[in-house]
């Protein structure tokens, strides 16, 4: 089975890129592929050092985080959930801009998202998986060293589908 993706900007954050890959669903399941090195050339400096995997259940909001020196490949392979990446580059033309993306089971969507670009997501189904991919240079910048911003910042005006989403301690303080 060839791996075949087609690669779009994003429509406000323009740096950004909107990958769709195809799958191939039979009578046993569904297979595809999330990557292959060629889809990325030109899209990033830098190769991925490691993924990660979080589960969560259904209403659980995980607030807007990222660093300075990380560039994230997300997707959702179970569930479903709304995506946000906002821009917090200072400089950038699309600075405290968003954009939200369905991702799920149904929707073999990946986002590529920059350094300086947060990200964050709300889960609709009972449980969703939500993978990402790293690449940066030196160590991985973990909780201490990333911004995280209240999901709820009416300077965003992020129309989330929620009004009372279960938090983590790190993002209720906000």
């Amino acid at each position: 089975m060839a791996f075949d993706a087609i690669t779009t900007p994003g429509s406000i954050i323009k740096d950004i890129a909107v990958i769709s890959v195809d799958s191939y669903i039979e009578a046993r399941g569904e297979i595809w592929t999330s990557y292959t090195p060629a889809v990325f050339d030109g899209l990033m400096p830098i190769s991925f050092c490691h993924d990660k995997f979080s589960v969560s259940k259904k209403n659980v909001l995980r607030g807007i985080h990222g660093d300075h020196k990380s560039w994230k490949l997300i997707s959702c392979p179970f569930g479903e959930i709304t995506a946000v990446v906002v821009d917090l580059r200072e400089h950038s033309a699309s600075y405290k801009m968003h954009e939200m993306f369905r991702l799920g089971a149904d929707v073999r969507q990946q986002i590529l998202i920059p350094p300086g670009v947060g990200n964050s997501f709300y889960v609709h189904s009972e449980f969703a998986l939500y993978h990402y991919k790293l690449a940066y240079h030196g160590e991985y910048a973990d909780a201490d060293d990333q911004f995280t911003v209240a999901w709820n910042d009416p300077e965003l005006n992020i129309m989330w589908p929620c009004e009372d989403p279960i938090l983590s301690e790190r993002d209720a303080r906000l």
